[in-house]
Protein backbone atom coordinates (compact mmCIF):
# COMPACT_ATOMS: atom_id res chain seq x y z
CA UNK A 1 0.00 0.00 0.00
CA UNK A 2 2.83 2.39 0.85
CA UNK A 3 4.47 1.71 -2.53
CA UNK A 4 1.20 2.33 -4.36
CA UNK A 5 0.62 5.59 -2.51
CA UNK A 6 4.12 6.82 -3.26
CA UNK A 7 3.76 5.81 -6.93
CA UNK A 8 0.58 7.90 -7.12
CA UNK A 9 1.95 10.95 -5.32
CA UNK A 10 5.21 10.88 -7.31
CA UNK A 11 3.54 10.58 -10.74
CA UNK A 12 3.85 13.15 -13.56
CA UNK A 13 7.11 14.62 -12.29
CA UNK A 14 5.84 15.38 -8.77
CA UNK A 15 8.56 13.25 -7.20
CA UNK A 16 11.36 15.15 -8.92
CA UNK A 17 9.89 18.62 -8.29
CA UNK A 18 9.04 18.00 -4.62
CA UNK A 19 5.28 18.35 -5.09
CA UNK A 20 4.86 14.75 -3.93
CA UNK A 21 6.09 15.64 -0.45
CA UNK A 22 3.60 18.51 -0.27
CA UNK A 23 0.79 16.15 -1.36
CA UNK A 24 1.73 13.73 1.40
CA UNK A 25 2.02 16.55 3.94
CA UNK A 26 -1.46 17.81 3.08
CA UNK A 27 -2.86 14.30 3.48
CA UNK A 28 -1.37 14.19 6.99
CA UNK A 29 -2.81 17.63 7.75
CA UNK A 30 -6.31 16.62 6.61
CA UNK A 31 -6.23 13.39 8.61
CA UNK A 32 -5.30 15.29 11.77
CA UNK A 33 -8.03 17.87 11.23
CA UNK A 34 -10.61 15.09 10.78
CA UNK A 35 -9.59 13.44 14.06
CA UNK A 36 -10.05 16.74 15.89
CA UNK A 37 -13.42 17.29 14.21
CA UNK A 38 -14.65 13.87 15.34
CA UNK A 39 -13.49 14.50 18.89
CA UNK A 40 -15.35 17.82 19.06
CA UNK A 41 -18.49 16.66 17.23
CA UNK A 42 -20.19 15.46 20.42
CA UNK A 43 -19.59 18.75 22.21
CA UNK A 44 -21.42 21.11 19.85
CA UNK A 45 -24.75 22.37 18.85
CA UNK A 46 -27.20 19.98 17.23
CA UNK A 47 -28.16 17.91 20.26
CA UNK A 48 -30.67 20.54 21.42
CA UNK A 49 -34.10 21.62 20.08
CA UNK A 50 -34.16 23.66 16.88
CA UNK A 51 -35.03 26.96 18.56
CA UNK A 52 -32.06 26.75 20.93
CA UNK A 53 -29.79 25.33 18.26
CA UNK A 54 -30.25 28.37 16.03
CA UNK A 55 -28.80 30.68 18.66
CA UNK A 56 -25.87 28.37 19.33
CA UNK A 57 -25.08 27.96 15.66
CA UNK A 58 -25.21 31.74 15.18
CA UNK A 59 -22.60 32.00 17.94
CA UNK A 60 -20.55 29.32 16.16
CA UNK A 61 -20.60 31.37 12.95
CA UNK A 62 -19.16 34.34 14.79
CA UNK A 63 -16.49 32.16 16.39
CA UNK A 64 -15.40 30.82 13.00
CA UNK A 65 -14.59 34.37 11.91
CA UNK A 66 -12.09 34.89 14.73
CA UNK A 67 -9.17 33.09 13.03
CA UNK A 68 -9.68 35.22 9.94
CA UNK A 69 -9.59 38.41 11.98
CA UNK A 70 -5.95 37.47 12.63
CA UNK A 71 -5.27 35.82 9.29
CA UNK A 72 -5.70 38.73 6.89
CA UNK A 73 -4.10 41.69 8.75
CA UNK A 74 -1.50 39.81 10.83
CA UNK A 75 -0.63 36.26 9.76
CA UNK A 76 -0.58 36.83 5.98
CA UNK A 77 1.88 39.75 5.99
CA UNK A 78 3.95 38.02 8.69
CA UNK A 79 4.29 34.89 6.57
CA UNK A 80 5.14 37.03 3.54
CA UNK A 81 8.16 38.31 5.43
CA UNK A 82 9.34 34.76 6.20
CA UNK A 83 11.20 34.53 2.91
CA UNK A 84 13.41 31.72 4.24
CA UNK A 85 11.03 30.11 6.72
CA UNK A 86 8.01 28.63 4.99
CA UNK A 87 8.90 25.06 5.92
CA UNK A 88 9.36 26.15 9.51
CA UNK A 89 6.02 28.02 9.41
CA UNK A 90 4.17 24.89 8.31
CA UNK A 91 6.03 22.81 10.89
CA UNK A 92 5.09 25.27 13.64
CA UNK A 93 1.44 25.18 12.55
CA UNK A 94 1.53 21.39 12.81
CA UNK A 95 3.33 21.43 16.15
CA UNK A 96 0.92 23.99 17.60
CA UNK A 97 -2.04 21.78 16.72
CA UNK A 98 -0.31 18.74 18.20
CA UNK A 99 0.13 20.56 21.54
CA UNK A 100 -3.42 21.93 21.46
CA UNK A 101 -4.87 18.50 20.67
CA UNK A 102 -3.11 17.06 23.70
CA UNK A 103 -4.40 19.97 25.80
CA UNK A 104 -7.99 19.47 24.63
CA UNK A 105 -7.85 15.76 25.42
CA UNK A 106 -7.84 16.56 29.15
CA UNK A 107 -11.00 18.72 29.01
CA UNK A 108 -13.05 17.35 26.10
CA UNK A 109 -15.09 14.98 28.28
CA UNK A 110 -16.33 17.83 30.48
CA UNK A 111 -16.41 20.51 27.74
CA UNK A 112 -14.56 22.78 30.17
CA UNK A 113 -13.70 26.38 29.43
CA UNK A 114 -10.20 25.44 28.32
CA UNK A 115 -11.65 23.54 25.35
CA UNK A 116 -12.81 26.60 23.43
CA UNK A 117 -9.60 28.70 23.36
CA UNK A 118 -7.70 25.56 22.35
CA UNK A 119 -10.20 24.78 19.57
CA UNK A 120 -9.89 28.38 18.37
CA UNK A 121 -6.11 28.03 18.34
CA UNK A 122 -6.45 24.89 16.23
CA UNK A 123 -8.53 26.85 13.71
CA UNK A 124 -5.95 29.65 13.52
CA UNK A 125 -3.06 27.22 13.05
CA UNK A 126 -5.00 25.24 10.44
CA UNK A 127 -5.75 28.35 8.38
CA UNK A 128 -2.15 29.56 8.67
CA UNK A 129 -0.92 26.22 7.34
CA UNK A 130 -3.42 26.36 4.47
CA UNK A 131 -2.31 29.82 3.39
CA UNK A 132 1.38 28.88 3.34
CA UNK A 133 0.65 25.60 1.57
CA UNK A 134 -1.21 27.39 -1.23
CA UNK A 135 1.58 29.95 -1.57
CA UNK A 136 4.35 27.36 -2.06
CA UNK A 137 2.63 25.19 -4.70
CA UNK A 138 4.11 27.24 -7.62
CA UNK A 139 7.62 26.62 -6.26
CA UNK A 140 7.10 22.85 -6.54
CA UNK A 141 5.24 22.78 -9.86
CA UNK A 142 6.48 20.05 -12.24
CA UNK A 143 7.29 21.21 -15.74
CA UNK A 144 4.32 19.53 -17.45
CA UNK A 145 1.73 20.12 -14.73
CA UNK A 146 -0.70 23.04 -14.55
CA UNK A 147 -1.48 24.99 -11.40
CA UNK A 148 -5.12 23.87 -11.38
CA UNK A 149 -4.04 20.25 -11.71
CA UNK A 150 -1.39 20.57 -9.01
CA UNK A 151 -3.85 22.21 -6.61
CA UNK A 152 -6.44 19.50 -7.29
CA UNK A 153 -3.91 16.72 -6.66
CA UNK A 154 -3.03 18.24 -3.30
CA UNK A 155 -6.70 18.73 -2.37
CA UNK A 156 -7.71 15.25 -3.53
CA UNK A 157 -5.01 13.71 -1.35
CA UNK A 158 -6.53 15.60 1.59
CA UNK A 159 -10.02 14.30 0.80
CA UNK A 160 -8.79 10.71 0.56
CA UNK A 161 -6.91 11.05 3.85
CA UNK A 162 -10.06 12.45 5.46
CA UNK A 163 -12.06 9.44 4.23
CA UNK A 164 -9.48 7.09 5.75
CA UNK A 165 -9.19 9.02 9.02
CA UNK A 166 -12.95 9.28 9.61
CA UNK A 167 -13.61 5.61 10.49
CA UNK A 168 -10.35 5.45 12.45
CA UNK A 169 -11.44 8.50 14.45
CA UNK A 170 -14.89 7.02 14.99
CA UNK A 171 -13.32 3.85 16.35
CA UNK A 172 -11.08 5.84 18.68
CA UNK A 173 -14.09 7.88 19.81
CA UNK A 174 -15.84 4.67 20.90
CA UNK A 175 -12.96 4.07 23.33
CA UNK A 176 -13.30 7.61 24.67
CA UNK A 177 -13.80 11.13 23.31
CA UNK A 178 -10.21 12.05 24.15
CA UNK A 179 -8.66 9.27 22.06
CA UNK A 180 -9.13 10.93 18.64
CA UNK A 181 -7.26 13.91 20.09
CA UNK A 182 -4.38 11.69 21.15
CA UNK A 183 -4.40 10.32 17.60
CA UNK A 184 -4.34 13.88 16.24
CA UNK A 185 -1.33 14.63 18.45
CA UNK A 186 0.60 11.78 16.86
CA UNK A 187 -0.47 12.75 13.32
CA UNK A 188 0.43 16.43 13.68
CA UNK A 189 3.75 15.63 15.35
CA UNK A 190 4.59 13.50 12.32
CA UNK A 191 3.40 16.33 10.08
CA UNK A 192 5.83 18.73 11.75
CA UNK A 193 8.72 16.43 10.87
CA UNK A 194 7.41 15.94 7.34
CA UNK A 195 7.19 19.72 6.85
CA UNK A 196 10.93 20.06 7.38
CA UNK A 197 11.58 17.37 4.75
CA UNK A 198 10.14 19.55 1.98
CA UNK A 199 12.68 20.64 -0.67
CA UNK A 200 14.92 23.60 0.19
CA UNK A 201 13.52 25.61 -2.72
CA UNK A 202 10.33 26.08 -0.67
CA UNK A 203 12.37 28.51 1.42
CA UNK A 204 14.21 30.13 -1.47
CA UNK A 205 13.75 33.87 -1.84
CA UNK A 206 15.29 34.00 -5.31
CA UNK A 207 13.65 36.68 -7.43
CA UNK A 208 11.54 38.11 -4.61
CA UNK A 209 11.36 41.76 -3.63
CA UNK A 210 10.50 43.43 -0.38
CA UNK A 211 6.91 44.58 -0.56
CA UNK A 212 4.74 47.11 1.14
CA UNK A 213 1.26 45.92 1.98
CA UNK A 214 -0.60 48.94 0.67
CA UNK A 215 -2.55 49.14 -2.51
CA UNK A 216 -0.79 50.17 -5.67
CA UNK A 217 -1.65 53.57 -6.94
CA UNK A 218 -3.70 53.49 -10.13
CA UNK A 219 -1.35 52.52 -12.92
CA UNK A 220 -3.61 52.86 -15.87
CA UNK A 221 -4.81 49.84 -17.78
CA UNK A 222 -6.07 46.56 -16.48
CA UNK A 223 -3.31 44.48 -14.95
CA UNK A 224 -0.67 47.12 -15.65
CA UNK A 225 2.79 45.94 -14.68
CA UNK A 226 1.85 42.29 -14.38
CA UNK A 227 1.89 41.07 -17.94
CA UNK A 228 4.65 43.37 -19.15
CA UNK A 229 7.41 41.89 -21.28
CA UNK A 230 10.30 40.27 -19.48
CA UNK A 231 10.77 36.90 -17.89
CA UNK A 232 7.10 36.06 -18.17
CA UNK A 233 6.74 35.67 -14.42
CA UNK A 234 3.99 37.45 -12.51
CA UNK A 235 5.18 40.83 -11.44
CA UNK A 236 8.10 40.90 -13.84
CA UNK A 237 6.99 44.23 -15.27
CA UNK A 238 7.42 45.80 -11.83
CA UNK A 239 11.14 45.26 -11.82
CA UNK A 240 13.07 48.41 -12.48
CA UNK A 241 10.05 50.69 -12.23
CA UNK A 242 10.71 51.81 -8.68
CA UNK A 243 7.24 50.64 -7.65
CA UNK A 244 6.88 47.91 -5.08
CA UNK A 245 4.25 45.25 -5.70
CA UNK A 246 0.94 45.48 -3.90
CA UNK A 247 -2.06 43.19 -3.62
CA UNK A 248 -4.03 45.05 -6.25
CA UNK A 249 -3.03 45.95 -9.78
CA UNK A 250 -2.87 42.26 -10.75
CA UNK A 251 -5.55 42.40 -13.44
CA UNK A 252 -9.24 41.73 -13.19
CA UNK A 253 -9.15 37.93 -13.21
CA UNK A 254 -8.30 37.51 -9.51
CA UNK A 255 -10.92 40.06 -8.42
CA UNK A 256 -13.68 38.52 -10.54
CA UNK A 257 -12.71 35.01 -9.49
CA UNK A 258 -12.94 36.04 -5.84
CA UNK A 259 -16.39 37.55 -6.42
CA UNK A 260 -17.56 34.36 -8.09
CA UNK A 261 -16.15 32.16 -5.35
CA UNK A 262 -17.79 34.35 -2.72
CA UNK A 263 -21.17 33.53 -4.29
CA UNK A 264 -20.36 29.83 -4.32
CA UNK A 265 -19.11 29.92 -0.72
CA UNK A 266 -22.25 31.76 0.38
CA UNK A 267 -24.28 29.01 -1.30
CA UNK A 268 -22.33 26.40 0.66
CA UNK A 269 -22.90 28.15 3.99
CA UNK A 270 -26.58 28.65 3.24
CA UNK A 271 -27.21 25.02 2.25
CA UNK A 272 -25.28 23.75 5.27
CA UNK A 273 -27.34 25.68 7.80
CA UNK A 274 -30.71 25.83 6.04
CA UNK A 275 -30.89 22.13 5.19
CA UNK A 276 -29.59 21.11 8.63
CA UNK A 277 -32.60 22.81 10.22
CA UNK A 278 -35.13 22.16 7.44
CA UNK A 279 -34.54 18.42 7.28
CA UNK A 280 -34.90 18.06 11.05
CA UNK A 281 -38.41 19.51 10.88
CA UNK A 282 -39.43 18.53 7.32
CA UNK A 283 -37.52 15.46 6.11
CA UNK A 284 -37.43 14.57 2.44
CA UNK A 285 -40.37 12.53 1.20
CA UNK A 286 -40.75 9.25 3.08
CA UNK A 287 -37.36 9.45 4.78
CA UNK A 288 -36.35 9.95 8.39
CA UNK A 289 -34.64 13.24 9.38
CA UNK A 290 -31.30 11.49 9.88
CA UNK A 291 -31.50 9.67 6.54
CA UNK A 292 -32.58 12.86 4.74
CA UNK A 293 -29.58 14.71 6.10
CA UNK A 294 -27.36 11.76 5.22
CA UNK A 295 -28.50 11.89 1.59
CA UNK A 296 -27.57 15.58 1.37
CA UNK A 297 -24.22 15.11 3.14
CA UNK A 298 -23.23 12.21 0.88
CA UNK A 299 -24.28 14.16 -2.23
CA UNK A 300 -22.30 17.24 -1.16
CA UNK A 301 -19.22 15.24 -0.18
CA UNK A 302 -19.34 13.22 -3.38
CA UNK A 303 -19.73 16.40 -5.42
CA UNK A 304 -16.75 18.00 -3.72
CA UNK A 305 -14.60 14.93 -4.35
CA UNK A 306 -15.76 14.77 -7.97
CA UNK A 307 -15.00 18.47 -8.49
CA UNK A 308 -11.51 18.00 -7.09
CA UNK A 309 -10.94 14.98 -9.33
CA UNK A 310 -12.21 16.93 -12.36
CA UNK A 311 -9.70 19.65 -11.60
CA UNK A 312 -6.91 17.09 -11.87
CA UNK A 313 -7.51 16.49 -15.57
CA UNK A 314 -9.31 19.60 -16.87
CA UNK A 315 -6.78 21.05 -19.30
CA UNK A 316 -8.74 22.51 -22.19
CA UNK A 317 -10.08 25.54 -20.32
CA UNK A 318 -8.47 28.34 -18.37
CA UNK A 319 -9.35 29.01 -14.73
CA UNK A 320 -11.67 31.88 -15.69
CA UNK A 321 -13.75 29.62 -17.93
CA UNK A 322 -13.88 26.86 -15.30
CA UNK A 323 -15.25 29.31 -12.71
CA UNK A 324 -17.85 30.66 -15.15
CA UNK A 325 -19.07 27.12 -15.91
CA UNK A 326 -19.22 26.32 -12.18
CA UNK A 327 -21.41 29.39 -11.58
CA UNK A 328 -23.77 28.49 -14.41
CA UNK A 329 -24.13 24.93 -13.11
CA UNK A 330 -24.86 26.07 -9.53
CA UNK A 331 -27.45 28.66 -10.60
CA UNK A 332 -29.19 26.14 -12.85
CA UNK A 333 -29.36 23.41 -10.19
CA UNK A 334 -30.70 25.75 -7.49
CA UNK A 335 -33.31 27.23 -9.85
CA UNK A 336 -34.58 23.78 -10.83
CA UNK A 337 -34.81 22.80 -7.15
CA UNK A 338 -36.79 25.96 -6.35
CA UNK A 339 -39.32 25.09 -9.07
CA UNK A 340 -39.46 21.32 -8.40
CA UNK A 341 -38.50 20.79 -4.76
CA UNK A 342 -38.09 17.09 -3.99
CA UNK A 343 -35.50 14.54 -2.86
CA UNK A 344 -33.74 14.29 -6.22
CA UNK A 345 -33.42 18.03 -6.85
CA UNK A 346 -32.22 18.77 -3.31
CA UNK A 347 -29.55 16.05 -3.58
CA UNK A 348 -28.63 17.43 -7.02
CA UNK A 349 -28.20 20.96 -5.62
CA UNK A 350 -25.92 19.65 -2.86
CA UNK A 351 -23.84 17.66 -5.37
CA UNK A 352 -23.54 20.50 -7.90
CA UNK A 353 -22.67 22.96 -5.12
CA UNK A 354 -19.86 20.62 -4.04
CA UNK A 355 -18.53 20.30 -7.58
CA UNK A 356 -18.77 24.04 -8.24
CA UNK A 357 -17.11 25.04 -4.98
CA UNK A 358 -14.21 22.61 -5.51
CA UNK A 359 -13.57 23.71 -9.10
CA UNK A 360 -14.02 27.39 -8.25
CA UNK A 361 -11.57 27.30 -5.35
CA UNK A 362 -8.95 25.37 -7.31
CA UNK A 363 -9.18 27.91 -10.13
CA UNK A 364 -9.04 30.90 -7.77
CA UNK A 365 -5.90 29.50 -6.16
CA UNK A 366 -4.35 29.02 -9.59
CA UNK A 367 -5.11 32.62 -10.56
CA UNK A 368 -3.58 33.99 -7.35
CA UNK A 369 -0.53 31.80 -7.86
CA UNK A 370 -0.29 33.01 -11.45
CA UNK A 371 -1.03 36.72 -11.22
CA UNK A 372 -0.05 37.94 -7.73
CA UNK A 373 3.63 38.83 -7.15
CA UNK A 374 5.25 36.18 -4.99
CA UNK A 375 6.42 38.65 -2.38
CA UNK A 376 2.80 39.35 -1.37
CA UNK A 377 1.17 36.12 -2.49
CA UNK A 378 0.70 34.80 1.04
CA UNK A 379 -1.15 37.96 2.04
CA UNK A 380 -3.33 37.59 -1.05
CA UNK A 381 -4.27 34.06 0.00
CA UNK A 382 -4.97 35.24 3.55
CA UNK A 383 -7.25 38.01 2.33
CA UNK A 384 -9.07 35.76 -0.13
CA UNK A 385 -9.65 33.15 2.59
CA UNK A 386 -11.03 35.86 4.85
CA UNK A 387 -13.44 37.09 2.16
CA UNK A 388 -14.59 33.55 1.39
CA UNK A 389 -15.18 32.70 5.05
CA UNK A 390 -17.14 35.92 5.50
CA UNK A 391 -19.29 34.91 2.52
CA UNK A 392 -19.86 31.50 4.11
CA UNK A 393 -20.94 33.15 7.35
CA UNK A 394 -23.34 35.48 5.49
CA UNK A 395 -24.87 32.53 3.65
CA UNK A 396 -25.07 30.49 6.84
CA UNK A 397 -26.70 33.38 8.68
CA UNK A 398 -29.40 33.59 6.02
CA UNK A 399 -29.93 29.86 6.38
CA UNK A 400 -30.50 30.24 10.12
CA UNK A 401 -33.07 33.04 9.97
CA UNK A 402 -35.01 31.98 6.86
CA UNK A 403 -38.42 30.29 7.33
CA UNK A 404 -38.18 26.53 6.88
CA UNK A 405 -39.84 26.37 3.43
CA UNK A 406 -37.96 24.22 0.94
CA UNK A 407 -38.81 25.99 -2.32
CA UNK A 408 -38.17 29.40 -0.74
CA UNK A 409 -34.78 28.26 0.48
CA UNK A 410 -33.74 26.97 -2.94
CA UNK A 411 -34.83 30.28 -4.51
CA UNK A 412 -32.64 32.16 -2.03
CA UNK A 413 -29.78 29.76 -2.80
CA UNK A 414 -30.12 30.53 -6.50
CA UNK A 415 -30.15 34.25 -5.70
CA UNK A 416 -26.88 34.03 -3.75
CA UNK A 417 -25.09 32.44 -6.69
CA UNK A 418 -26.78 34.82 -9.11
CA UNK A 419 -25.22 37.78 -7.27
CA UNK A 420 -21.75 36.30 -7.72
CA UNK A 421 -22.60 35.49 -11.33
CA UNK A 422 -23.76 39.05 -12.09
CA UNK A 423 -20.65 40.60 -10.51
CA UNK A 424 -18.07 38.36 -12.11
CA UNK A 425 -19.08 36.43 -15.18
CA UNK A 426 -18.66 39.24 -17.71
CA UNK A 427 -15.14 39.97 -16.50
CA UNK A 428 -14.24 36.27 -16.37
CA UNK A 429 -15.48 35.59 -19.88
CA UNK A 430 -13.72 38.71 -21.16
CA UNK A 431 -10.44 37.60 -19.59
CA UNK A 432 -10.84 34.13 -21.09
CA UNK A 433 -11.47 35.60 -24.56
CA UNK A 434 -8.39 37.82 -24.28
CA UNK A 435 -6.32 34.73 -23.63
CA UNK A 436 -4.96 35.84 -20.25
CA UNK A 437 -4.68 32.23 -19.08
CA UNK A 438 -1.08 31.06 -19.39
CA UNK A 439 -0.35 27.58 -20.72
CA UNK A 440 0.78 26.13 -17.38
CA UNK A 441 -2.19 27.36 -15.38
CA UNK A 442 -4.93 25.20 -16.83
Amino acid sequence: MRRRIRRSTHAHGAGESGLAKLIELHAVNSAGDMLITIALASTVFFSVPTGQARGRVALYLLVTMAPFALLAPVIGPLLDRLTHGRRAAMAMAMLARAVLAWTMASVVTTAGLGLYPAALGVLVASKAYGVVRSAVVPRLLPGRTTLVKANSRVTLAGLLATAVAAPIGAGLHMIGPQWPLYGAFVVFAGGALLSMSLPHKVDSAKGEAKARFAELEATGGEGDGIDAPGSGLPGDGLQGTGRKPGLLGVGSSVVHALQANSGLRALSGFLTMFLAFLLREHPLGGLTPAFSLGVVVVAAGGGNALGTALGAWLKSRGPEMIIAMALIGAVTAATVAAVMYDTVTVAAVAAVAGIAQALGKLSLDALIQRDVPESVRTSAFARSETALQLSWVVGGGLGIVLPLIGSLGMAVAAGLVLVGFALSVRGLMGAARRGTARPRVA
